[in-house]
């Protein structure tokens, strides 16, 4: 029941958003063209069942810190910026990608959640899509607030970055949808955790508004 009244709540700030995106505006750069939902789901025969998509909360890796209802509504929207991964050992993000990415596309947005998406088929690591050094320049440098991802790594395969993503109150969003249908950047996330859920992973709404 909190679940979805918190999904109504969320529902409610998005119709907010996109009411005022209708009003006149002296410029085009900040309107938004249509939404993507990036929650996954599991389909069994004809029935679509519950959204399989999770959040990691920081208390998840470290105990006492936020859970996934506690973390602050302000850190729950947030620009989104998708990185491409390249599927050749070693599958991670490094801080050349980085340096790549801005190259092209100018700043990571202070606040942003960094999505990493897969181009090309392949088996999916257990192991962290990102380089310890480029998470840690990340949440450092361009202050994320959390990173999404397509698989369910294995965040105790690097405890220390796992530590550290906690420590700097990022969460982790889990088995992402449709990423390959988004830009690069300048599109808005918007992540739906169930309000008082603390503790490990839980399930999430998780909705892209796109440029």
């Amino acid at each position: 029941m909190r679940f979805r009244s918190f999904i109504i709540a969320y529902a409610l700030v998005l119709a907010i958003l996109l009411f005022a995106d209708r009003r006149p505006h002296p410029s085009s750069e900040d309107r938004y063209s249509h939404i993507v939902d990036l929650t996954s789901t599991t389909i069994a025969g004809n029935e679509t069942k519950t959204p399989q998509t999770e959040i990691v909360a920081p208390g998840a890796l470290i105990p006492g810190t936020w859970g996934a209802g506690e973390i602050p509504a302000e850190r729950l929207i947030a620009p989104l910026v998708v990185m491409d991964l390249n599927v050749a050992p070693p599958a991670q993000i490094s801080l050349d990608d980085i340096a790549a990415w801005e190259s092209k596309n100018g700043a990571i947005p202070q606040g942003s959640v960094v999505a990493i998406r897969r181009r090309a088929s392949g088996h999916a690591s257990a192991e962290l899509p990102i380089a310890s050094d480029a998470a840690k320049f990340l949440m450092d440098a361009r202050y994320t607030t959390g990173f999404a991802m397509e698989n369910r790594p294995d965040l105790a395969s690097d405890r220390t970055l796992a530590r550290q993503i906690a420590l700097h109150g990022n969460y982790v969003i889990e088995s992402t949808a449709q990423l390959t249908t988004l830009p690069a950047s300048g599109s808005l996330i918007i992540v739906a955790p169930a309000k008082g859920k603390s503790g490990s992973a839980s399930q999430v709404r998780v909705l892209a508004m796109v440029k």
